[in-house]
């Protein structure tokens, strides 16, 4: 049998979900809303598909330069020189570097909720997994799987768990001390699995040097009047925008806040140590440099002045326009590969916006209200292990429509709390069903645009990863109800 298209896939879904408005008590059918839910799907997802286009014009015109190859080879280069020491050589230079960057990424889902921004990562570690041997799939898990595992397991997420504990009335953030555990423990689930499907996969790595590939050595003049021209403007930039914006940087952890003027700083002064000592190496590590700098200018933004996807689009403009700029490259040259790049991955916006008339099929049908009372009744009498059960799996199903978390809170809190009560199940233990439930099958759901747009960038195919995951995914669905026990056995704090 084959799979069909994923276009024809999302069609069918939200078919099926139409066909449901006429069925449910209390919908409002949807006939010829279909069609239209396509248009508005895209409208309401425009943000993330300019932020996609725009993504993928940066990184076509970064990766013509041949920056991030040459920086890839360097790297290697530098990893291998590790393995004199036994203990590197014991443990693997590939299995350290994927454990340290899932790490950090299962971090930053779990603190501010990395998303939509692991799509712009995915494109650079790819290529890094793919010069240590392994295929895209652990260059995927590296970033995408690893923050959407942290995301699940989150102690500070305010999409998932300052929302829903706002909606249960909870103090914010309450019962960090158990989240921590979860996180603790999906995360080694999720770095085991991905090392042993590494590990099963690698391929013998094929040593490279510029001599050894004259392509290489294309898209990229070695003339650095141009970067240091680029240089010095973005220092004058970094500069004036430090001292005008520097005093706004405020940074939230859980309930405490603190102002950090001197991060923004920081950051331009690395910035301006790095770039002259790239720029005495060659103009393509310079240009590396622009990329690495670009992300930590996103992880600043992000963290200490709340930027989105507006900020972050703006940010990989300029790095298209830099990094093309020190190559040498015209301005038409710039605008040749940066649209060459939003054509190539044309395909995830498209997928964006169909994934995203689901939702608005169901909004508009108002059936997602009647369908959860109707759940949340048939839950009454089945005990606490079966009721926080059920909770969990009903979460975990309707964020195969709805994978938004905090369009969930907003429908599914309202009802769970007060029923919770009524079962004598905690508050604090519903909302981490809510939020295991609200993690998991978002790798794994058409409606979610991030992971369509994810796929995209790595050039899988929609059933291909379903294929590959899905095990997995159920593997932590599994230990996901399995960390939910202790909330009703144990006493644990804040719960």
């Amino acid at each position: 049998m084959k799979v069909p298209n994923t276009y024809v896939i999302i069609f069918t879904v939200l078919l099926v979900c139409a066909v449901s408005t006429w069925l449910v008590p209390g919908g409002d059918p949807q006939t010829w809303q279909v069609f239209s839910a396509l248009f508005e799907g895209f409208s309401k997802q425009a943000g993330i598909i300019a932020f996609v286009l725009i993504i993928g014009g940066a990184f076509w015109v970064v990766n013509k330069t041949r920056a991030v190859d040459e920086g890839i080879m360097k790297f290697i280069s530098k990893v291998q020189n590790l393995e004199r020491f036994s203990l590197v050589r014991k443990l693997g230079v590939g299995n350290i570097v994927i454990t340290l960057i899932m790490l950090l990424f299962g971090l930053f889902g779990a603190v501010f909720g990395m998303s939509e921004e692991t799509i712009a990562f995915v494109a650079v570690v790819i290529p890094l997994a793919r010069s240590l041997g392994y295929d895209d799939f652990v260059g995927v898990c590296m970033v995408y799987v690893a923050a959407h595992v942290g995301f699940a397991g989150a102690m500070l997420n305010p999409f998932t768990i300052g929302i829903a504990q706002g909606m249960a009335d909870l103090p914010l953030f309450s019962g960090i001390e158990y989240r921590v555990v979860c996180w603790l423990v999906l995360m080694l689930i999720a770095i085991v699995f991905v090392l042993w499907y590494a590990r099963k996969t690698r391929k013998p790595v094929v040593e490279k040097t510029a001599s050894d590939s004259s392509e290489a050595m294309e898209g990229c003049t070695t003339d650095k009047t141009r970067s240091w021209i680029c240089y010095g403007a973005l220092m004058v930039s970094l500069l004036l925008f430090s001292f005008f914006y520097a005093d706004g940087c405020v940074v939230k952890i859980g309930q405490s806040t603190f102002e950090t003027p001197w991060l923004l700083w920081v950051a331009t002064a690395l910035f301006g140590v790095f770039s002259f000592v790239s720029l005495k190496n060659s103009v393509r590590m310079y240009i590396l440099n622009l990329l690495m700098f670009t992300i930590v200018f996103l992880v600043v933004g992000a963290m200490g002045y709340g930027w989105y996807l507006q900020e972050i689009c703006a940010l990989f403009t300029a790095l298209a326009i830099c990094a093309g700029f020190s190559a040498g490259y015209t301005a038409d040259d710039i605008a040749k590969e940066f649209i060459a790049g939003a054509k190539d991955i044309f395909s995830a916006a498209l997928i964006i916006g169909f994934a995203a008339g689901i939702i608005v099929i169901l909004e508009n049908g108002q059936v997602i209200d009647t369908m959860l009372a109707s759940m949340a009744s048939a839950l009454e009498g089945s005990g606490r292990v079966g009721a926080l059960g059920s909770m969990y799996g009903i979460q975990t199903f309707i964020n195969l429509f709805i994978p938004s978390a905090s369009a969930k809170a907003a429908v599914t809190m309202p009802i769970m709390a007060p029923f919770s009560d009524m079962i004598g199940v905690s508050r604090q233990a519903t909302v981490l069903a809510f939020q295991l439930g609200d993690g998991f099958t978002n790798m794994i759901t058409p409606c979610s645009g991030v992971l369509m747009a994810v796929l995209s960038v790595a050039k899988i195919p929609y059933e291909k990863w379903v294929k590959w995951v899905w095990k997995f995914i159920l593997l932590l669905v599994i230990i996901g109800f399995l960390l939910l026990l202790p909330t009703l056995f144990l006493t644990l704090p804040g719960f």
